[in-house]
């Protein structure tokens, strides 16, 4: 995991703060993740909302690390791509079941 391999270098006064609750945001989204996943479709919208809400709030927290100078310009541009794709793919995701909800409805 990249994050990991980036919070052994912020110092230690925002690694256990910061550092630890970005960490902690990562995990939060991986559970969210597999949890959405295995949800029933009904309610899988919501669960993707939610990841979304954490994924967004890691941003921002990745951000702030950032602006105070805790990690790179090269290590914000390396977890802010990932973190890109991710919200990209959890759009995809979340698009993919509304249509598939709206056409249920329009076959009813």
């Amino acid at each position: 995991m990249l994050w990991i391999n980036i919070v052994v270098h912020i110092p230690k006064s925002a690694r256990y703060t910061l550092g630890a609750r970005i960490e902690n945001k990562f995990l939060t989204l991986l559970e969210l993740g597999y949890v959405a996943y295995f949800t029933e479709k009904e309610k899988k919208v919501e669960k993707i909302l939610n990841c979304i809400l954490v994924l967004d709030t890691l941003k921002f927290l990745i951000h702030i690390a950032w602006e105070a100078k805790f990690i790179s310009n090269q290590q914000y541009s390396d977890v802010s791509i990932k973190l890109d794709e991710s919200g990209k793919m959890l759009g995809g995701w979340k698009r993919n079941l509304e249509i598939n909800v709206e056409k249920k409805n329009r076959d009813r």
